[in-house]
């Protein structure tokens, strides 16, 4: 039961994720070992839309580490652990709170035992800006940990670099790609402090690698820079290779020629879809107070609003014109 509601819920997602999204790229997913215990670690932009894309594009089914404070409510709290999110606490949620936090390390560990895969977005945080940020130690705990408990662990680290063409856009476009995966045990020597250090430093060089990686100094001239350009950010490699040649070597973004038509498409499906449009203007965009939660509670109202309106419609048109209307 438990696979079939996995499966389930995928597939929800994923066609919502196809009406929402106007290009899904994935690349490297034969990345992801199949049948060995894998952390996937990945750059954190774009808040819910992340995780999710994980879960919907992966090759297999994760559990995922989730701010504690979304699980206070019984309901919702059985929900999400049905689809194998495992809270992790923050200082925020109060010092007392950081101790559960060992019973989730361990859990953890047993699941990368059983060859399981969980997500982990190592930043700490979530941001739109187009860099990738310091490294928490908290990724490397849980792989340690996992290494003494069980020294035979072939446990393999997947970094993941997310790209947005523009995450506070609709509709969007979205690359993800997964690098070569990294072998723990490479990282075991007699001083912990180091391995740490160096675990981190090696997960962070790659994940600069798989998305644009623009640094803090200069970041609003640079970006702008990048803008007028019109690159594709959903190429990170040619952004980051524009950038490192002082703008020099950069290939633009291919426009549309249809950029007109696209417009009146757009507007005839804000017609259509007015309750829900108005009801996310008016009652939901403009209580959302970090610009990272745009794109998830527009996915949200996609997903939720959306179809019950369409339904409604749909059952209208039936009565009225009959089943081919409808």
């Amino acid at each position: 039961m438990k696979k079939i509601w996995l499966y389930s819920v995928r597939m929800y997602l994923r066609l919502g994720m196809f009406f929402y999204f106007k290009k899904v790229l994935v690349h490297g997913i034969n990345n992801i070992p199949k049948d060995k215990p894998v952390l996937l670690l990945g750059n954190h932009q774009n808040a819910l839309l992340d995780p999710l894309l994980i879960a919907v594009y992966a090759n297999r089914f994760s559990f995922f580490l989730t701010r504690a404070a979304v699980f206070k409510k019984t309901l919702i709290s059985k929900i999400l652990k049905s689809l194998q999110m495992l809270p992790v606490y923050r200082i925020r949620d109060g010092w007392h709170s950081l101790t559960n936090n060992n019973a989730i390390f361990e859990t953890c560990s047993k699941l990368l035992y059983q060859n399981e895969a969980i997500v982990i977005f190592p930043e700490g945080n979530h941001n739109l800006e187009r860099r990738v940020r310091p490294l928490s130690k908290g990724f490397t705990r849980i792989v340690f940990d996992t290494l003494e408990k069980y020294p035979n662990i072939d446990l393999q680290l997947v970094p993941i670099g997310f790209n947005y063409q523009d995450a506070l856009n609709f509709p969007d476009s979205t690359s993800l790609i997964f690098g070569k995966p990294i072998a723990a045990k490479e990282f075991i020597s007699k001083n912990r402090h180091d391995n740490v250090n160096a675990l981190k430093e090696a997960v962070y060089s790659e994940l600069k690698k798989l998305t644009t990686h623009i640094p803090q100094e200069h970041y609003e001239d640079v970006l702008n820079k990048l803008k007028a350009l019109h690159v594709d950010f959903l190429k990170p490699k040619e952004v980051n290779k524009c950038i490192e040649s002082g703008f020099i070597s950069c290939n633009k973004k291919e426009t549309s020629k249809v950029s007109g038509l696209k417009s009146i498409f757009k507007l005839l499906l804000i017609i259509n879809l007015i309750v829900p449009y108005t009801i996310w203007k008016l009652a939901v965009q403009s209580k959302i107070t970090e610009l990272e939660f745009v794109s998830t509670f527009r996915f949200v109202i996609a997903i939720t609003l959306v179809p019950f309106w369409v339904l409604i419609i749909s059952v209208v048109l039936l009565l009225n014109f009959g089943w081919f209307v409808g």
